[in-house]
């Protein structure tokens, strides 16, 4: 999952971040930046691209989320995020 928008410092950023869970109403993932609480940041979810006999969607359309928590974890940061609008 790539992650877009503004880190703790005011730095706009795009990362690729590993993602531990997600469901239709948020997600928790992993992390290098750590990110203000409140924060609205872009998630995008990478997919193959399509091809003829492909029944999975070449991808989904940014999701606009809300971060709930974030948590130093090593040299990662814990975030958990809360979807603006459902997905699924």
């Amino acid at each position: 999952m790539f992650i877009r928008g503004r880190d703790a410092y005011g730095e706009q950023f795009l990362e690729l971040a590993k993602t531990l869970d997600i469901s239709a109403i948020g997600a928790f993932i992993t992390s290098p930046r750590p990110l203000a609480v409140g924060e609205m940041i872009t998630l995008t979810i990478p997919a193959p691209s399509i091809t003829s006999s492909a029944l999975v969607p070449s991808g989904m359309p940014p999701i606009q989320a809300k971060v709930k928590r974030c948590q130093e974890a090593g040299d990662v940061q814990l975030i958990g995020v809360e979807f603006l609008k459902p997905i699924g």
